[in-house]
């Protein structure tokens, strides 16, 4: 195998069009998003066909942008890597087909990656020296899941979320109380502003799975009972504790049953700078190093699912032609 690899990934679960260029899966030559969050706002949450149409409008620019930026043609491309799911059917299907006509075009092989392990590959572009084994904490809109990386192409999930997702939360809980979306950085910068004095309920199970429906019914309950007297900043400030708390304590006991030394941080929440601060400090506690991706790689974006897409093709995980969007996709599928 040669000694530098080049590959292409391409992102479109949702509303990102991006598209990567990467060395060796960890050394990011381009990293092109085009994002629609400003098309989306004036809906309060993504409208999957709008975002679809979109990407078809984008990818093929992207796809140009990437390349020049990384300085390279499409002949020096090794492999094409690609979201396959889980996601917006229409939306992934739009980055997949350009994907498939790229590697039919040049002849190069084709990988499909899964989103979830893509946002957990995140942490090895901006820490080069992360190995596994260790334990993530995948948290985004769509997604809550503890996992166990055994290896670079192997995952065992061992919670995951039983209705709404965190970041589905902070989307939901965000429009009720009339911030916008998304919903997660506004949060975020109130709850700076807010002190944590309204009790919120926290979920908990016998076993590492999450529920964030308890706690956004809650806020609506409030928000109802206390009308215009209700401190937003502290009701911001409260959700975030509540939130944060339920994650920081199921992470805890996985990584205690484990008996691993690191935990990395992954998704679109991964960006709040509560859960970090608090993660880091809870790792300090207990002896074990924490990780998260820079901000530019907790949301969606190519180079992570270029890293993943790397570690794919190492281990023979290449795609054929029959490859097709799966939006309800299992980790470790």
């Amino acid at each position: 195998m040669k000694q530098n690899l080049i590959g292409l990934s391409i992102e479109s679960s949702c509303d990102e069009t991006s598209v990567a260029i990467l060395k060796n899966g960890r050394e990011v030559l381009s990293n092109v998003i085009a994002t629609q969050i400003d098309i989306h706002k004036k809906y309060g949450g993504v409208v999957p066909e709008i975002a679809s149409r979109n990407h078809v409008e984008n990818i093929t620019y992207v796809v140009e942008e990437a390349l020049q930026k990384a300085n390279v043609t499409l002949n020096d491309v090794d492999f094409i890597a690609v979201t396959y799911g889980p996601g917006l059917v229409g939306a992934l299907l739009v980055g997949l087909s350009t994907a498939k006509a790229i590697a039919y075009a040049t002849k190069k092989p084709l990988v499909g990656v899964h989103h979830i392990e893509g946002h957990i590959a995140a942490n090895y572009i901006s820490h080069p020296e992360l190995k596994p084994p260790y334990l993530a904490l995948v948290v985004s809109g769509g997604h809550s899941h503890l996992v166990h990386v055994k290896d670079y192409t192997k995952f065992e999930v061992l919670g995951k979320t039983r209705d709404d997702a965190v970041g589905e939360a902070f989307d939901k809980v965000s429009r009720v109380m009339g911030l916008g979306y998304p919903g997660g950085p506004v949060i975020d910068k109130m709850a700076k502003e807010g002190k944590p004095s309204y009790h919120l309920p926290r979920t908990y199970f016998d076993n590492l799975d999450f529920s964030f429906s308890g706690i956004k019914t809650a806020v609506i309950n409030l928000l109802h009972k206390e009308g215009d007297n209700i401190r937003i900043a502290d009701l911001c400030a409260s959700f975030e504790e509540a939130v944060t708390e339920v994650l920081l304590t199921n992470t805890l006991k996985a990584a205690k049953e484990l008996g691993v030394d690191k935990v990395a941080l992954a998704g679109g929440v991964s960006a709040n700078s509560y859960l970090r601060e608090h993660l880091s400090k809870m790792g300090e506690e207990n002896g074990f190093a924490v990780y998260y991706p820079e901000l530019i790689l907790c949301t969606d974006n190519a180079a992570m699912i270029g890293c993943a897409g790397y570690y794919n093709f190492l281990v023979g995980k290449v795609s054929d032609w029959n490859l097709n969007a799966v939006p309800n996709l299992k980790i470790g599928e």
